[in-house]
């Protein structure tokens, strides 16, 4: 199977005001293409900071990222922010739609920054929201959907670009465990059929169950299929 993510001995330091906070310390992981794989670990583990440098928001001070074959090292600037729209796909655990906008328009969005045409872009959003059951909610404002229906919009906008990977950092944390169950469901259901490799920052062993497999991250350092205990 193709290796899609390899993260080789990643460091990240962080500077508050005269101290310096080392959230990661030589973490590692790859992850295979169409693999789901839970980053699961403790608060203030480092999981959103990995998962920012893999999904190039952030740059590591060391260490090695590979995506798709590609060293992001040679990327910056315009060329870098074309590979992540291309490629990769957020999810989050605020759902950061925003207010004056309709759930059609959200999640047409990030497709606005590409050159795929405006009528190509409608007809996917609405197939997207159609597959995510919102159908019949397009031109609602977020404001009027319930929080399971919010976050069913920002996984559709997360698809728009069909990206190959798809990062979701907590994306059941700000739901009630009936509804989070859902959102895993639907999660299953585009890895499924779509074949996307997804990384889900998680704290919670039921939610991590849901993945393909487990990395541990403790310390600043990964741990394979491990346990939090």
């Amino acid at each position: 199977m193709k290796k899609f993510i390899e993260a080789v001995d990643i460091h990240k330091t962080f500077h508050i005001g005269k101290h310096k906070v080392s959230v990661l310390r030589g973490a590692s992981m790859n992850v295979n293409q169409g693999e789901w794989v839970a980053l699961l670990g403790a608060s203030g583990s480092g999981k959103t900071t990995l998962l920012d440098i893999i999904g190039t928001i952030s740059h590591p001070d060391s260490g090695k990222l590979f995506i798709d074959g590609e060293n992001m090292k040679d990327y910056f600037g315009e060329r870098l922010v074309a590979f992540r729209r291309q490629k990769i796909g957020f999810v989050f655990q605020s759902f950061h739609l925003l207010p004056e906008l309709s759930i059609l328009e959200n999640t047409m969005l990030p497709g606005l920054f590409t050159k795929t045409p405006k009528k190509a872009l409608l007809e996917r959003a609405e197939m997207l929201l159609e597959k995510v059951g919102l159908k019949d909610r397009i031109m609602h404002r977020p404001n009027e959907l319930s929080g399971g229906e919010q976050q069913r919009t920002a996984i559709a906008r997360s698809l728009i670009n069909d990206p190959l990977l798809l990062l979701a950092d907590e994306p059941t944390g700000n739901l009630d465990s009936r509804t989070g169950q859902t959102i895993l469901s639907l999660f299953r259901t585009i890895h499924e059929e779509e074949k996307k490799t997804i990384i889900m920052v998680t704290h919670d062993e039921v939610v991590a169950k849901a993945a393909d497999r487990k990395v541990i991250l403790k310390d600043g350092l990964t741990f394979k299929d491990g346990s939090l205990s």
